[in-house]
């Protein structure tokens, strides 16, 4: 099955990709001292990977690969910086290692976690992952910004199912369950619906092994992925909308896991999907 991604202009893309490529760079080199800019960075740096598969949809360039890994740095780092114990760290992002300011814990909230732990997941970050989901829910409920229940039981499903904890069914369960616009007090219902749920729904069939639902739920995730990202011209001129990040991610985790994934479409990178650029250069 075939979804495609909707319209998104390209004129001036190769200028604008260069200038904030450019402006990107020089905010990692600020965390050195503004650890509080780490969500500006994260968000950065997801924007870059999206104006990348403008131009390459399959993302078969190295320049995207490398791209998606920087995000993936960036997230990470985030959340290593929110646990030092010392002044400073010292953490790869892009090719070289960069000195980074302890202190993020204000940034790592539950929304840059998932953001981080979809990264890593596409990236097949296994032990990048495994520290993600070792992070407390309790320090993502120190942060800043106001969530609603569901997300942090959405956080600990996604650290069970890494790390195989028991209560994996039940925290699952219960992020589904407060997905119900009854129980939201911050978040759009229709972000909530159509972006958050979905990947929920993706690794219920995972989990149970449903290959064929799991390509069902697929299709229609890349649907209301596509129904959010157009709802308006200012959403559809984001390039966030350009991938969708969480479904793509719990879909790698299936391809991993044997699946045979029929659904096809520019919102799932053909080449982040399969992974062809894994073990390129150090990350």
């Amino acid at each position: 099955m075939q979804i495609p991604r909707h319209d998104f202009p390209t004129r001036n893309v190769q200028r604008i990709l260069e200038s904030r490529t450019r402006d990107f760079w020089e905010d990692v080199e600020d965390l050195r001292d503004q650890p509080s800019w780490f969500s500006n960075v994260l968000a950065s740096a997801i924007n870059l990977l999206g104006r990348h598969c403008v131009m390459d949809p399959e993302a078969d360039k190295l320049e995207t690969w490398e791209a998606c890994v920087t995000a993936m740095q960036v997230g990470s780092a985030l959340f290593a910086s929110a646990q030092a114990t010392t002044g400073s760290i010292e953490y790869r992002i892009g090719h070289k290692m960069h000195p980074i300011r302890a202190g993020a814990l204000p940034r790592a909230h539950a929304g840059n976690w998932l953001n981080a732990f979809w990264l890593a997941c596409i990236c097949r970050e296994k032990k990048r992952m495994t520290e993600l989901c070792q992070f407390p829910v309790s320090q993502l409920r120190q942060a800043d910004g106001d969530f609603d229940e569901y997300i942090y039981h959405w956080v600990e499903a996604l650290q069970a199912y890494w790390l195989k904890r028991p209560k994996f069914g039940d925290k699952l369960v219960a992020a589904v369950d407060g997905t119900d616009p009854a129980a939201l007090r911050h978040a759009p219902r229709d972000g909530v619906l159509q972006i958050m749920y979905p990947p929920m729904n993706l690794l219920t069939q995972l989990a149970r092994g449903d290959q064929d639902k799991f390509n069902t739920e697929l299709a229609k995730a890349l649907e209301w992925h596509k129904d959010y990202w157009t709802r308006d011209e200012d959403r559809e001129l984001t390039t966030q909308g350009l991938i969708a990040l969480g479904p793509l991610a719990i879909t790698c985790l299936a391809v991993q896991a044997g699946f045979t994934i029929t659904v096809e479409s520019e919102y799932l990178p053909k080449h982040l999907l399969e992974g062809a650029w894994i073990n390129e250069f150090p990350t």
